[in-house]
């Protein structure tokens, strides 16, 4: 049985479905009578059906032909037999050493996964197409901030924009696969948008060291810090990505 009156831990529990009938009928006569706790409660609430509306997305797409098992499996062969492909030319490349050995380098990392490609994506679908409806807007009760650190509490703050006139205007919650991932929509007065993409690292914790790329007509300029990977992206060729090349302040 918890203690009353209940501890944060406890609240949490509540919030989770995960206390005993005995204990919940506790913690609801407890934030019956205390409005300020009932209040943060039903925000964490809020907050839970957020989060798994974002992560439960990829179950309501249709069904994808790319993900058949007969069509992983061929896959799966291509890609063995590509990596096993790279691997005999790195090693041929090793015993002939110097120039030959960078260039077998180069052809292997060729097929790695470029940076932030989910960042891109995502600024195409909700920024430009607006597939994907935002789950918080800059006129709600709070501040972009305020939304965006009650899932990532040790990322890095937003990018102040307001000097080249980019305002946070809305936020989507999305799903990777190392964890949940968040995107701020920063617009100006003419309706030209940035993104900034907040997302845990990649496999083995591989962090980003600070770089930029091209792709589709959208530029994406990414770091780390943290402990997560960061994008800001915008369409390429513009004032508003000259800026970002030329900004530090992130």
């Amino acid at each position: 049985m918890i203690s009353m009156p209940p501890s944060e831990r406890d609240l949490h529990a509540y919030v989770d479905h995960q206390l005993d009938e005995e204990d919940r009928r506790l913690v609801e006569t407890f934030l019956a009578s205390n409005p300020q706790a009932a209040a943060q409660v039903r925000g964490w609430q809020q907050d839970a059906q957020h989060l798994r509306a974002a992560l439960g997305g990829a179950l309501q797409q249709p069904p994808n032909p790319d993900l058949e098992p007969a069509v992983i499996r061929q896959r799966l062969q291509r890609q063995s037999r590509r990596h096993l492909a790279s691997a005999a030319m790195l090693l041929i490349a090793v015993s002939i050493g110097g120039f030959s050995g960078w260039q077998a380098r180069e052809m292997t990392l060729a097929g790695a996964s470029a940076p932030m490609t989910d960042a891109l994506q995502a600024y195409r679908l909700i920024a430009q197409q607006g597939i994907l409806p935002a789950d918080y807007k800059a006129g709600d009760d709070a501040d972009m901030q305020g939304w965006l650190d009650r899932y990532f509490t040790q990322a890095n703050r937003l990018p102040d924009l307001s000097g080249a006139g980019f305002k946070p205007a809305s936020g989507r919650l999305l799903s990777t696969e190392q964890g949940p991932a968040a995107m701020v929509v920063y617009e100006d007065q003419n309706g030209q948008k940035i993104s900034f993409y907040v997302r845990p690292p990649g496999p083995k914790n591989f962090l980003l060291p600070r770089g930029s790329r091209s792709d589709g007509g959208l530029q994406a300029e990414y770091w780390s810090g943290g402990g997560y990977n960061y994008a800001m992206v915008s369409p390429a060729d513009t004032p508003a990505a000259r800026m970002l090349r030329q900004t530090t302040q992130f």
